[in-house]
């Protein structure tokens, strides 16, 4: 048994690394890459929150940061459930490979999309102490928690997507690209829930990923404490 736990091991490995270098030759162009399109993906928010004036109602603290904890959870979340979703089923050519099978090709695609994410995000955040000398977090180790917890529930979410395209794929290909584009908005990465209205909140507290969003900002400004959303909840609907 613990033979075949490390050969497992071993396969899920390799097929990780062979997934992160899939978009490249080079592996660190591969990470470039992932670093310069949540770069992009930031710098737009940056500027659409500049322009319309929304930078001034920003909680007390570094905005970028403000930025980055509702961007990157978001981006974490919905890479999660792209890579688990997409992951190579029981008709891929790789299964022709004795030691491959479904559960190496999701845990691959899953450590694999965590691993790029991680990485760009760790270099972000360099870059941004480098040059501001302004990353601080209240609680690391929440932050932490809590960014573990929406790599965790895009795990859970892309397994159920996975689970339906067998049956109906089209279908299935919708659903998700809808999920992803609603929570563009659902996800709460705009907005502090203790700043709006009661029933805009009720909007919204179906989703996991605005509890997720919320707790990593109690977690990383010392003067902001979510009142309206809780931990506990997406580690549920994750589950």
């Amino acid at each position: 048994m613990r033979r075949s736990l490390f050969s497992m091991l071993e396969v899920t490995y390799h097929a990780s690394v062979q997934k992160v270098r899939s978009s490249h030759r080079n592996a660190v162009w591969a990470i470039m890459t992932s670093i310069l399109q949540a770069g992009m993906f930031v710098g737009g928010f940056y500027l659409m929150f500049y322009f319309n004036g929304a930078r001034e109602a920003k909680l007390r603290g570094d905005f970028m940061m403000y930025l980055l904890s509702g961007i990157y959870l978001y981006l974490c979340h919905i890479r999660a459930v792209a890579a688990v979703s997409a992951a190579e089923g029981g008709t891929s050519s790789l299964m022709q490979h004795g030691p491959m099978n479904p559960i190496v090709a999701i845990a691959s695609s899953l450590i694999s999309a965590f691993y790029v994410q991680t990485i760009s995000l760790l270099v972000i955040l360099f870059a941004l102490h480098t040059f501001s000398g302004t990353v601080t977090f209240h609680n690391w180790k929440a932050a932490l928690m809590i960014y573990l917890l929406a790599w965790f529930s895009g795990f859970g979410v892309g397994l159920v997507f996975r689970a339906m395209r067998p049956w109906s794929p089209e279908v299935t290909q919708f659903a998700q690209q809808a999920y992803m584009r609603i929570n563009m908005v659902a996800s709460g990465k705009m907005f502090v829930a203790n700043m709006v209205l009661g029933f805009i909140i009720s909007m919204f507290d179906w989703n996991p990923l605005f509890h997720i969003v919320e707790q990593m900002r109690g977690a990383v400004f010392v003067n902001y404490f979510p009142h309206h959303t809780n931990w506990e909840y997406p580690l549920y609907v994750a589950c």
